[in-house]
């Protein structure tokens, strides 16, 4: 699970921010920037959806240590319809399902938080993981298409990094040795470092 741990603190981050400011966020814009953001059309009937998809959200945080977060999750999901809420809460039951070794599951509800949302962010945070669960299902083809899919560089390096992973399940040597390079010139990780070494080790042997 440690191949989680860089977008987990993300997530963990928007988490945070959205549990202690998500409320006041949403009302402050509604009165001050109703202009900027288009909040002007939204009604008291709205306002109370956010509110009350603030407060299920909080909920479905206190009951995560349930036996079964991934149910708890998508229950959530299928009852609101705030994209930022239902955005976290995906990716809460996603990295469930990975602890429970169910990656069909993951993909599943990953794919769902980049379809729900329009936050780029959150999209990239989506398709990195997207990425890894789908070489752990051996679909690398569609691997490799989550991460074209990637936008900015924020995440090249951990985009990749995955590609590079995905290239050597694959057999294509070079091509993962090229991708590890990319991934490193954007940002120094040890642990790129050392997959790109083990790979020139099997390749200078094959050469042999």
């Amino acid at each position: 699970m440690e191949q989680f741990a860089t977008e987990e603190q993300q997530v963990e981050a928007i988490k945070r921010f959205w549990k202690d400011n998500g409320t006041a966020i949403i009302f402050g814009a509604i009165l001050g920037l109703g202009g900027l953001w288009g909040w002007r059309y939204y009604d008291e009937s709205q306002i109370t959806a956010k509110e009350t998809a603030s407060a299920a959200y909080n909920d479905m945080i206190q009951t995560l240590a349930s036996d079964d977060r991934v149910a708890a999750t998508q229950d959530f999901i299928a009852n609101n319809n705030d994209t930022a809420y239902v955005a976290l809460a995906g990716f809460i039951g996603a990295q469930a399902a990975v602890e429970a070794d169910d990656y069909a599951k993951a993909a599943e509800l990953l794919q769902q938080i980049i379809v729900s949302t329009a936050d780029t962010t959150l999209q990239n945070v989506a398709r990195v993981r997207l990425a890894r669960v789908q070489l752990q299902l051996t679909q690398y083809g569609e691997a490799i298409t989550t991460l074209d899919a990637i936008t900015g560089t924020a995440f090249t390096a951990q985009q990749e990094a995955i590609r590079g992973d995905v290239l050597v399940a694959q057999g294509d040597l070079s091509g993962a040795r090229d991708a590890y390079v990319r991934s490193l010139a954007a940002q120094d990780d040890q642990s790129v470092q050392m997959r790109l070494d083990d790979l020139a080790n099997q390749m200078a042997s094959n050469a042999s």
